[in-house]
C-alpha cells in the first residue's frame, strides 16, 4: 500500500494537468488577494490510441506531449497535480475513533483496508480526510478513504518523469470539478441550495455529474462525445481523422453540413443528456435537476444549450472557470475562451496551488 495525496494539502505552486483520451491541458494560475489570474495556458493533441478510455496505454508518447505542452507554455514550475478518473477510484466514508493522530489512522486503515476495498492491499494507493464528528457517536469521526488502484496512479508519474517533471499532487477528477464549480457558482443564484448536473462532453466519454450543496453525489461516465462526429465527417466527405477534426473546427465544409451532419449530432448529444438524466433520477431520490451546466470540448457548439434548455425545461449555462479571472498578456485569451468549457478539471487541478 502507498499513500497518496487525493486529499491532502500541499505547498504551491503547481501546475494543473489533465490527461484525457485526445489532449494534453496545462493551466497555471497565481492568486492576488481574492483573484486568481490565468499565467500560462496551453493544450496539445495526443497522437490517436496512445490513451483509451482515459487508461494510458503509451507512456513514452504521453510523456513528449506533456513535455511539449509544457515547453510551449514556458513555465519555469515543474510540480504538477493531475488527476485519475473517478471510475478508478473508490471512495467510502468510514467512522474512526477521534484524538488519532494521523500516523496512528494511516496504520488503522491499512490494517483494516480490506474490508472496505476489493483488491489487495499491496495493490491500492490509499489517502484519507478526517471530514468531522460522527453524528452517532461522539467519540468517533467520519474518514473519507479514497483508494485507486497503484498501477494507475504510477502509470500517471512514469509520464511525469520522463517529461521532467514531479507529480506532487495525485488528485480525482471528481473533486478537482468541485473546485472548479465554486469559481462559477456566483453565476447561479443559489447555487450551493440547488441541484446542479454538470453534463462534460469530451472527445470519447460524457461524464454526469451531479452536485448538491456543492458537493457530487453522484456521477456517471458513458461512451460517447464529439469523436463521432469526427467520424461521420470522415465517412460523408471521404476524410482522414486529422483532415476531418480540422475542418470541424475551421470549417470549409459542404454547404449541406450544418443540416445533414451537425445537427443530428446536437440531436443526438441532447438525447445523450436527457438519458443521463434519467438514469440519475431513476437511482437517486431526485426526479429533478435546477441548473446544467455544459462542460467539455462539445459545449460551447452555437446552440448547444438553448437546445438542451428546450428539451429539458432547465436553466443551461456554459461553463467557464475563468469568467472571474484576470489572464496574463502572455495568454491567448480568445482560445483561452473557446477552450474554456473544456478546462474544468485542470483549473480544479491547477487550485491545489492554494490548499
Amino acid at each position: 500500500m502507498s499513500v497518496l495525496s487525493f486529499l491532502s494539502k500541499k505547498s504551491k505552486p503547481l501546475l494543473g494537468l489533465d490527461i484525457s483520451s485526445t489532449t494534453v491541458k496545462m493551466i497555471e494560475l497565481t492568486k492576488h488577494g481574492d483573484s486568481y489570474r490565468v499565467e500560462n495556458y496551453s493544450v496539445r493533441p495526443l497522437p490517436p490510441g496512445v490513451v483509451v478510455e482515459k487508461n494510458i496505454s503509451d507512456v513514452d508518447a504521453v510523456a513528449q506531449v506533456v513535455k511539449a505542452t509544457i515547453q510551449q507554455a514556458r513555465t519555469k514550475v515543474r510540480d504538477v497535480a493531475l488527476a485519475v478518473p473517478g471510475s478508478a477510484v473508490i471512495t467510502k466514508t468510514i467512522e474512526m475513533p477521534a484524538g488519532l493522530t494521523d500516523d496512528a489512522m494511516e496504520l488503522q486503515i491499512s490494517l483494516e483496508a480490506d474490508q472496505y476495498i476489493p483488491y489487495p492491499i499491496e495493490e491500492v494507493s490509499i489517502d484519507f480526510d478526517v471530514l468531522g464528528p460522527s453524528e452517532k457517536s461522539p467519540e468517533q469521526v467520519n474518514v473519507l478513504l479514497a483508494a485507486c488502484r497503484s498501477e494507475n496512479v504510477e502509470t500517471r508519474e512514469a509520464v511525469m518523469e520522463l517529461a521532467g517533471l514531479t507529480a506532487k499532487v495525485v488528485d480525482v477528477e471528481a473533486y478537482a470539478l468541485e473546485r472548479s464549480f465554486d469559481l462559477q457558482a456566483d453565476q447561479i443564484d443559489g447555487a450551493y441550495d440547488k441541484v446542479i448536473a454538470i453534463v462534460d462532453i469530451g472527445s470519447t466519454m460524457t461524464t454526469l455529474s451531479v452536485l448538491v450543496e456543492g458537493k457530487i453525489v453522484y456521477a456517471r461516465e458513458q461512451l460517447f462525445g464529439g469523436k463521432q462526429l469526427t467520424e461521420e465527417i470522415q465517412r460523408r466527405y471521404g476524410l482522414s481523422e486529422e483532415e476531418a477534426g480540422l475542418a470541424k473546427r475551421q470549417g470549409g465544409l459542404p454547404d449541406d453540413y450544418e443540416a445533414e451532419v451537425l445537427e443530428p449530432f446536437k440531436d443526438s448529444v441532447v438525447q445523450q443528456v436527457t438519458r443521463s438524466l434519467q438514469f440519475f433520477f431513476s437511482s437517486s431520490q431526485y426526479h429533478e435537476v435546477d441548473h446544467v451546466l455544459l462542460a467539455g470540448g462539445v459545449a460551447s457548439m452555437d446552440g448547444l444549450s438553448d437546445m438542451v434548455e428546450d428539451k429539458l425545461e432547465t436553466h443551461t449555462t456554459v461553463a467557464n472557470p475563468f469568467a472571474n479571472m484576470s489572464v496574463s498578456s502572455r495568454v491567448n485569451s480568445a482560445a483561452l475562451a473557446n477552450d474554456a468549457p473544456s478546462l474544468m478539471i485542470v483549473t480544479g487541478l491547477a487550485l491545489r496551488s492554494f490548499d
